[in-house]
């Protein structure tokens, strides 16, 4: 089961978390050969879908980077989106570990 966090994101603003995936002994899950991707949604069945840039920033740690430049966070309406993090490991097992709201709030100087 994926672990729930909120996100709170300003528009027209560079924006960059770092999360830290976890193993179910709880130590942090080495990510060597995986890869990592996120996106929001305003509804689980929206079509428009905003992605954020995804890294594993360090692997040995089970450390991975979401991220937004300035332009995309200006992209995103302001508002409540739904939003999750999924790796797939080497073999190609997909997981979910990371899920919640992102809250965007409105850009005023432009």
């Amino acid at each position: 089961m994926a672990t729930v966090s909120n996100l709170f994101v300003d528009a027209g603003a560079d924006y960059s978390t770092i999360i830290t995936v976890a193993a179910t002994n709880g130590q942090p899950l080495n990510l060597t050969g995986y890869s990592v991707a996120s996106q929001m949604r305003k509804s689980y069945s929206s079509s428009t879908v905003y992605n954020f840039t995804t890294s594993v920033y360090d692997a040995s740690q089970g450390k991975v980077r979401l991220q937004l430049n300035n332009s995309q966070s200006s992209a995103i309406p302001a508002g409540r989106w739904l939003y999750e993090v999924d790796i797939t490991s080497p073999s190609g097992t997909q997981t979910r570990v990371l899920e919640g709201i992102v809250t965007v709030t409105p850009e005023i100087t432009r």
